[in-house]
């Protein structure tokens, strides 16, 4: 099946009966989710499997699996959500849990796909959690309906289709006969599931839970400061570390007083870990371990290592600042875009404008710093992560450790905090490297500091401008040179942009060019990837191009949407839909100013949002 996801799927459903009564349904689903995986994952794979897992008993309690990270977007609450409504049951009778990765496996032949794993794909990012999980999580919910129905039918000897369901109950029609749901999952959990082409979906009309205000599962728990983040796990017997990893990224410890650390008060161990050269994976760097974090922490200040800082210790924002104006002048290393004739269109422009933006360097600064909670034993690895990417986490453990992905279990904590970060997972990796060094438990926590000065920050990005507009205000002419990181053809994670950036499409003579320069600071996807800096680059220049065609710059960029271009993209009826909105709204050229303020307008397109 095609959904209107763009996402190609296939799924299947399995049933079971749960011990002391009821059933737990699955829909499983192997798709390719249109490249986000790939977008992500560190060893992407040609197919992916996804699950949602409904738990009814007979008290009629339905128990819905959370199965995707909780970074503070709401997606433990809305996911369920999906599933709830296609069941018919009452929200208030909806208990939300945690899934962990991959929580249940089987093996097997089923759907060509042996030893599925249903929860396969649990991530937060690019997103994608609504759109991706539309279709399954809604087909969860109306088979598991269909089957409930199916048992009520089955017990009254009547047609399915003189049933019908609402709040948790099945009533037939004719003879206003009801069964509760929980009276049902017995008989339903002994049925085949229906085939998901013949489930029907309710139509939006009648929902009752989507779209309705529903507050968060967890808020009462976190108002509380009920344990429910990475920052609050405890298990039996850990020790709590901290971890000194080199101030210039991929630095190598030469020398550390480990001695007088272990004298500290409180301190358990210490000891280097050589690390390997992977940016994104493990760094070398010096573990602290102590009876409390406040113990590992004071040790840690009485800790002197002697660091061989490599090649990056050159590198700097001056230098790199130094190094894009050169760049700018001389012949961009690639083109991304190239229509119409730039050079000779900006000769014959009644005006041209040229500009410079730059923006910096930004860390995620996530208001729970990174941690992880980790326990080695049996040769078997188990972890608890506020993580956005537990898949990844575990393929790094793995490769890292040598320890098999299946001896390795993660539980997924609610994070304090995401926005990107956490799609990288070198805390999770530090922790089970730790864990396994001492054959034990332990709970690393990072500081602010730590947390700043080893992130995996939004790059900075320089561009150089030039525009041209004609007598009649018109823009005839868009120029970017844009100056970001990386090697060859390939921008470092976070630091690229695309041909198609508006306003590529709307202009008869556009350009977009690219140079890059080398980094050893590792970067990351930080909240609307790209797209951040971006826009304030775009627009602003956008913005300057109308004042210098002494045009208002809301009826210049409407100009400028004014013919609907070939190709694929922003759609210009909605811009100028959401354009004309905000002017109406915002009472634009009708309101007179206070001395001393004023009005702006911008418009982006980003993640399928206008």
């Amino acid at each position: 099946m095609i959904d209107g996801s763009g996402v190609n799927r296939r799924e299947f459903l399995r049933v079971t009966a749960v011990t002391g009564g009821g059933f737990l349904l699955g829909t499983y689903v192997i798709e390719r989710l249109a490249g986000v995986a790939e977008s992500f994952a560190a060893t992407p794979s040609a197919e992916a499997s996804l699950g949602a897992y409904i738990r009814i008993t007979p008290d009629g309690i339905v128990t819905i699996i959370a199965k995707n990270p909780e970074i503070g977007q709401g997606v433990k609450t809305h996911l369920p959500m999906m599933i709830a409504e296609e069941l018919d049951v009452d929200w208030k009778n909806v208990r939300v849990e945690q899934g962990d990765l991959d929580t249940v496996r089987f093996s097997g032949q089923i759907a060509g796909n042996s030893a599925a794993t249903p929860f396969s794909g649990q991530i937060a990012g690019n997103s994608a959690a609504t759109w991706g999980n539309w279709t399954p999580m809604r087909h969860a919910g109306a088979a598991a309906r269909a089957m409930l129905v199916m048992a009520a039918a089955q017990t009254w000897s009547v047609a399915e289709s003189e049933c019908e369901t609402s709040s948790g109950v099945v009533t037939h029609k004719l003879t206003g006969r009801r069964l509760s749901y929980g009276q049902l999952v017995d008989k339903a959990a002994t049925l085949a599931p229906p085939a998901l082409e013949s489930v029907k979906l309710k139509d939006p009309k009648n929902f009752r839970i989507i779209g309705q205000r529903i507050p968060g599962v967890d808020n009462h728990a976190i108002v509380t400061g009920k344990p429910l983040y990475g920052i609050d796990v405890s298990v039996p017997g850990m020790k709590y570390a901290v971890y000194e990893k080199c101030p210039v990224f991929g630095g190598k410890v030469v020398s550390a007083n480990l001695d007088e650390v272990k004298r500290q008060p409180g301190v358990r161990r210490a000891f280097v870990i050589e690390g390997g050269t992977d940016l994104r994976g493990l760094l070398g760097g010096v573990a602290i371990l102590a009876d409390t974090w406040y113990a590992a922490s004071a040790a840690r200040k009485k800790l002197r290592v002697t660091w061989n800082e490599g090649r990056t210790a050159k590198q700097s924002s001056v230098a790199f600042a130094e190094m894009s104006e050169q760049l700018s002048r001389d012949k961009p290393q690639r083109s991304l875009r190239s229509d119409g004739d730039v050079e000779a269109s900006l000769k014959r422009a009644a005006k041209t404008v040229d500009a410079s933006y730059f923006y910096p360097f930004v860390a995620h600064a996530t208001l729970e710093p990174q941690n992880c909670t980790a326990r080695y034993e049996n040769g078997k690895i188990e972890v608890w992560a506020p993580t956005q990417s537990p898949a990844n986490g575990r393929g790094m453990i793995s490769r890292t450790l040598g320890v098999p992905e299946n001896d390795i279990t993660v539980h997924l904590t609610r994070a304090g905090g995401g926005f990107g970060r956490r799609l990288n997972t070198d805390f999770m990796v530090e922790a089970a490297a730790i864990a396994k060094e001492i054959g034990g438990a332990v709970k690393l926590l990072w500081s602010r500091e730590d947390d700043i000065r080893h992130d995996f920050y939004r790059p900075a990005g320089y561009h150089y401008f030039t525009g041209g507009v004609d007598g009649a205000g018109r823009l005839v002419a868009w120029k970017d040179h844009f100056i970001s990181f990386g090697e060859g053809d390939a921008f470092v994670q976070g630091g690229e942009i695309s041909g198609s950036e508006f306003p590529a499409r709307f202009v008869p003579n556009c350009s977009v060019d690219s140079s890059v320069m080398p980094l050893g600071v590792p970067t990351g996807r930080l909240r609307a990837p790209g797209s951040n800096g971006i826009a304030f680059a775009v627009e602003s220049f956008l913005d300057e191009m109308a004042h210098a065609a002494l045009k208002d710059p809301l009826q210049f960029r409407l100009d400028l949407l004014s013919n609907t271009p070939a190709g694929t993209g922003a759609d210009p009826a909605r811009i100028r839909g959401v354009l004309e909105l905000v002017a109406e709204k915002s009472g634009w050229g009708k309101k007179r100013q206070r001395r001393g303020t004023g009005m702006g307008l911008a418009f982006y397109f980003s993640h399928r949002g206008y």
